[in-house]
């Protein structure tokens, strides 16, 4: 059954056929490796633990909702994504996933670079103390006084997304007396078999400049003309929560004919190009995500063979992953509080955050999973649904999944995969604090983005 159209957004409490829903698990105390951060574990009481401490002890030390990060599992897929490119190729972790000036410092000590679209990701990067020079500063509309920022402190690339851009970024550059390295965001025609609000790379949208109609091609004549700009190479990104990658190898292909169309007219063989990121992590047992190694396996064998093929060097790499290294390394922490059984229906399971914390279920249908976390259970299974105190009844954090029938008021129970764009996105919808987020490593746990408190949220209004 299709949802209905309206103004208010679909209904999400339409009933689905019988049959629908997938069996439950057979096994609901069982945590996927796939889907938990690498510490995660139930100890012999049944109780989960993270970094070795248990979520009862975080829960009552720092409260609920909380996102709770595995500092150790965001560290070890950050060398994962390193060793996998190697030292030929770069690796920029996408600020936009989750920022904070302790990620930075992961990064920087991990060996990562960083990718930024807004003057407050550049502030955090710098502040943290980030290598201007190891930053790529995004966007499709950045100021005069991002781009200023940006040139003044000698960021490695600004990715270029407009006409406009290209001479706006050179006019600063010359004005400061500098040429800034720039890289020049195409648009390749490549839809990827994603959400429709997250796929980017078609021509319908508001990024970069199209490969179609000669647009790109007139982007690198004016940017090589222009002496504030340094042209180091090509840009696209093609979506997001990608698993399939045949669309990058379109993209790849279409990327490295338009270097080949600007060393015929120019004479320049462009020494980089950047496919960004997009690539999928498991939300779900169902989701089946690559590897680093696979992947980066696959993208240099993409861009080589394109590359041999049209009589080119083959360039520099650089990739984006940003959901692909946070996503899994962090949950979010619930106390349950009302429980609505609807007979013949689920059961209605509220906690005592939701769309402020987690906005991704509403916005994109998102699918995660959820767990019983301060104990164990051998309780026959219940079709659930977990939605947040919100005056909204399109506030799901977790559209249907099962949780054992026994579960009560002041139970904790855990969304994984959080780790991307939920903190992120948050935010105070009917003056809902944003929670903590907690990092937990080797038995330890601290605070590295606090809790915001009702001071915090008359602090801004003057009125």
């Amino acid at each position: 059954m299709s949802r209905s159209a309206h103004p208010a957004g679909p209904r999400h409490a339409d009933v689905l056929p019988e049959g629908h829903y997938t069996a439950p698990p057979t096994d609901l105390n069982a945590l996927d490796a796939k889907v938990w951060s690498r510490t995660v574990a139930r100890n012999a009481d049944g109780a989960v633990t993270v970094g070795g401490i248990e979520v009862a002890r975080l829960a009552e030390e720092f409260g609920t909702p909380a996102y709770v990060l595995d500092e150790s599992d965001f560290r070890a897929r950050c060398r994962a994504w390193a060793n996998a490119f190697g030292p030929d190729a770069d690796v920029f972790y996408a600020g936009k996933a989750f920022l904070s000036r302790a990620v930075v410092r992961w990064l920087e000590e991990e060996g990562l670079n960083l990718d930024v679209c807004s003057g407050g990701e550049l502030t955090c990067a710098l502040d943290a103390g980030m290598p201007a020079e190891r930053i790529a500063f995004h966007g499709n509309n950045k100021t005069v006084a991002e781009i200023e920022r940006a040139v003044t402190v000698g960021v490695g690339r600004i990715v270029l997304d407009s006409f406009q851009e290209i001479a706006r970024v050179a006019h600063v550059a010359q004005r400061l007396g500098t040429r800034q390295r720039v890289q020049i965001r195409v648009t390749v025609g490549v839809e990827a078999h994603t959400h429709e609000f997250i796929a980017t790379a078609h021509e319908d949208q508001k990024f970069g400049i199209a490969l179609a109609g000669g647009e790109a091609a007139e982007a690198v004549r004016r940017a090589l003309a222009l002496d504030g700009l340094e042209l180091i190479g090509i840009h696209s990104h093609i979506g997001s929560q990608i698993f399939d990658m045949a669309g990058f190898e379109v993209s790849a292909r279409r990327v490295v004919g338009l270097l080949a169309e600007v060393r015929d007219e120019h004479g320049v063989e462009l020494p980089e190009i950047d496919l960004g990121g997009g690539l999928g992590i498991a939300y779900t047992s169902d989701d089946d995500p690559r590897e680093p190694r696979e992947i980066a396996k696959a993208l240099g064998d993409i861009v080589a063979r394109e590359c041999e093929a049209a009589g080119l060097a083959t360039p520099r790499i650089s990739v984006e992953p940003g959901r692909a290294i946070v996503g899994p390394s962090a949950f979010t922490l619930y106390e349950v509080g009302t429980i609505k059984p609807l007979e013949g229906l689920r059961t209605y399971v509220s906690v005592d955050g939701g769309m402020s914390d987690n906005i991704r279920t509403a916005l994109y249908d998102a699918e995660y999973s959820v767990a019983l976390v301060s104990r164990a259970s051998d309780a026959d299974p219940m079709l659930v649904r977990v939605v947040g105190k919100h005056c909204e009844s399109g506030d799901i954090v977790v559209r249907d999944a099962f949780l054992p029938s026994d579960l009560a008021p002041g139970d904790l129970i855990a969304v994984p995969a959080t780790g991307a764009y939920c903190r992120s996105m948050a935010s105070n919808y009917n003056h809902a604090l944003r929670p903590p987020v907690v990092a937990v490593r080797d038995g330890q746990a601290r605070v590295i983005v606090r809790r915001e408190t009702e001071e915090d949220l008359l602090r801004l209004d003057v009125g």
